[in-house]
């Protein structure tokens, strides 16, 4: 008797559970006696089960449309597709081999291409939602296969683990499949499952690619945690990779700036897979890396490039160029060409930070808020006492509003790097000095201090200072002159509106304009230069704000100041990793 083929035999569908398992009898004394290597009789079990079920389809009987049912489930899929691929592995070594003998001579190996073996077609069946996207991006090759470029960290494709990077896609549901386009058109159509032919990728994806655990499927793995310094809206990008299956929306991942960022996948350089901790339905997505965001700021027009453009208190970096030495006091010039747009961060339990920083322009009221803070609780607040080279005056005493040196001693502590900050007024230094700070510090209080915005690069990557930093934005022009009232009451302002100006000349004319009126005139000049000064500082210093509060009522900012630090003992907080490791 001539041997048959296997579709012969598929033909009478009596025989189809014999042809999967044979004669119950050996099957028994098969497993009984226990052989100790079993080699697989085909690599092909899923091109075999994929032409059993279009044979079951076309018979009318019970057990065959039963058995195509079965042949279609995912988990059934699945595992041919895992025997295939043991199977394949175990005859890698056997190049020659062209197929077995008997009913499966006409199962072959596929063939070579480029010197690499290409593993047989693979029938994928995934589980699909309609309300969730698949998880995966393509992109089409030189050779115009459909290629997997990659695959969404906790996305539905993740979770079943039955597709990798580099596969190439032929067939959606039966039908095939050559550009984006058809691909994305067929995977709309499907509703409850898809179908997918694919040829494997030629080698194993990275383990750094592997980022779901196999013991808790529905979890990521995560790399680290970033803290967002800009607003990105995927809608907005013309850079974000395009995928057939899923809009700009989809398979990007919106947040605002303050966000914390859950990373699960750095493999890629440019676009980074992470999750919005604390977002709703904590759905993965791309962003952008540091690299990419460099590289694309780096071709922005210089007129809208509002982060190196910025300097100290507003003023513009001239375009002319200068040639200088490096010194600290002027390292601020080289922060703002920093660009920073992510800050690893790590979640601690509650605790208290060592200094409570307020920055703000002049005028905003930064100084009379420091004053009343103190004097609000006096035990768990305190403030250092400036350094000076200044001469002692009459009736003043060493240690209470200032500390006295002598210039020399002052300038060897700089160079020493010992003040956070310092400067010249008359020819008299000033200064903030580390020890002070730390003094209070080591006293049980947390210092308050009113410094300048150079300083917060300093304080932000000290462990010793550990920084809660709140930014005093300026109000209307209404609310600030009521500021610059209450500090002038108490002696708190540093505006000095005395006629000592050179451009006061152009307000002159022949009808001689009153003191009252040139004091107003100053005013308002100062009130206007005091906003614009602010929103120019908040944004090229936010990345080192903890909070923002726009100073409309000084008792108001008081009491939101004072509940923010009393929610640093009770509630947990991200913090830069380098406070941690």
């Amino acid at each position: 008797m001539e041997p048959c083929s296997p579709l012969s035999v598929l033909v009478d569908t009596d025989n189809v559970l014999y042809l999967l398992v044979g004669e119950p009898t050996e099957v028994q004394d098969t497993l009984e006696d226990g052989v100790g290597v079993v080699e697989p009789v085909s690599t092909g079990s899923t091109k075999l089960a994929s032409q059993l079920h279009l044979l079951c389809e076309a018979s009318t009987s019970a057990p065959s449309q039963e058995l195509a049912e079965l042949l279609q489930r995912p988990h059934l899929l699945a595992l041919l597709e895992t025997h295939d691929t043991i199977a394949e592995r175990r005859h890698a070594g056997d190049a020659t081999t062209n197929g077995v003998s008997g009913c499966h001579n006409n199962i072959t190996f596929m063939p070579e291409e480029n010197g690499h073996p290409v593993d047989t077609i693979r029938m994928v069946g995934l589980r699909k939602k309609p309300d969730e996207p698949l998880g995966l991006t393509v992109r089409e090759d030189e050779s115009g296969y459909l290629i997997i470029a990659r695959i969404m960290a906790g996305g539905s494709i993740d979770r079943q683990g039955l597709l990798h990077v580099g596969d190439a896609i032929c067939e959606v549901n039966g039908m095939e499949v050559e550009t984006l386009k058809a691909l994305h058109e067929e995977v709309a159509k499907c509703r409850d499952s898809v179908t997918l032919k694919v040829i494997p990728a030629l080698h194993d994806p990275p383990a750094a690619n592997q980022v779901t655990s196999s013991l808790h499927p529905d979890s990521t793995k995560t790399i680290c945690y970033m803290r967002a310094l800009y607003c990105y809206d995927p809608a907005e990008d013309t850079l974000l990779p395009t995928c057939p299956t899923q809009t700009a929306t989809e398979i990007g991942l919106k947040f605002n700036k303050g966000d914390i960022l859950q990373i699960v996948d750095q493999s890629d350089p440019n676009w980074w897979q992470a999750q919005v901790v604390g977002g709703r339905g904590r759905r993965t997505g791309l962003i952008p890396s540091q690299e990419l965001e460099e590289r694309r700021k780096a071709f922005v027009r210089q007129e809208y490039d509002y982060v190196h453009k910025i300097g100290i208190c507003g003023t513009r970096i001239s375009k002319r160029k200068k040639k200088f030495m490096f010194s600290t006091k002027k390292s601020m010039d080289y922060d703002q060409a920093e660009l920073i747009l992510y800050e690893e961060v790590a979640r601690m339990p509650p605790f208290m930070r060592k200094t409570l920083v307020l920055v703000g322009t002049h005028g905003v009221g930064r100084r009379t808020l420091k004053n009343r803070i103190i004097a609000e609780d006096p035990s768990k607040f305190g403030t250092i006492i400036p350094h000076t080279s200044r001469p002692m005056r009459e009736l003043e005493e060493d240690g209470k509003a200032y500390h006295f040196t002598t210039r020399e001693a002052m300038e060897a502590d700089i160079r020493n790097h010992r003040y956070l900050e310092y400067g010249e007024l008359n020819g008299n230094l000033y200064g903030t000095k580390l020890d002070s700070i730390l003094s209070i510090i080591r006293s049980g209080k947390m210092c308050v201090l009113d410094c300048s915005p150079a300083s917060l690069k300093y304080l932000r990557s000290s462990s010793e200072m550990l920084p809660y930093v709140i930014f005093l934005a300026a109000p209307g022009m209404d609310e600030i002159k009521n500021l610059y009232n209450i500090g002038s009451a108490f002696g708190y302002s540093s505006r000095n509106l005395t006629f000592d100006r050179s451009s006061s000349i152009r307000y002159s004319s022949r009808r001689a304009r009153t003191l009252e009126s040139l004091a107003s005139l100053y005013e308002e000049d100062d009130f206007k230069r005091t906003m614009e000064e602010s929103a120019k500082l908040q944004r090229a210093y936010d990345k080192y704000f903890d909070l923002v509060i726009v100073n409309n009522d000084l008792n108001d900012t008081l009491n939101q100041i004072v509940e923010a630090v009393n929610r640093l003992a009770t509630e947990p907080q991200w913090v830069p990793v380098t406070w941690v490791y």
